[in-house]
């Protein structure tokens, strides 16, 4: 059925992940709790395809291109960021950052309909 499963070890703690890459999605909780999401990416030119669906399926997640590698989200998405990281083997190639202050969230806050 399209489902793939796999297991991360993270500072000694297993966390089994399992999704479907197809209908890869984030909850949205019931309040933000006023953090974004960033995520960084710097995966070389002899991977553009690597690039390229990694790209896509944050887009497909409704992720906000802040520049050109790194994009943003409000809500909790580690789980399906550490999924997609572990997917196509790209660990070294992203970063996953929580921050309280983007200097234009004003425009993400209206993108995202945050108050």
């Amino acid at each position: 059925d399209g489902t793939i499963s796999l297991t991360i070890t993270e500072a000694g703690k297993k966390s089994i992940l399992h999704y479907s890459l197809d209908s890869l999605s984030i909850k949205k909780p019931a309040r933000w709790d006023k953090k974004w999401r960033m995520i960084l990416f710097d995966i070389p030119e002899e991977h553009k395809k690597l690039r390229d669906a990694f790209r896509f399926h944050l887009k497909r997640m409704s992720f906000i291109e802040f520049q050109k590698s790194v994009f943003v989200y409000p809500y909790e998405c580690k789980d399906e960021i550490d999924f997609l990281v572990e997917y196509y083997q790209a660990r070294r190639y992203v970063r996953y950052v929580v921050a309280e202050f983007l200097d234009n969230e004003l425009v993400l806050k209206t993108h995202f309909h945050l108050s």
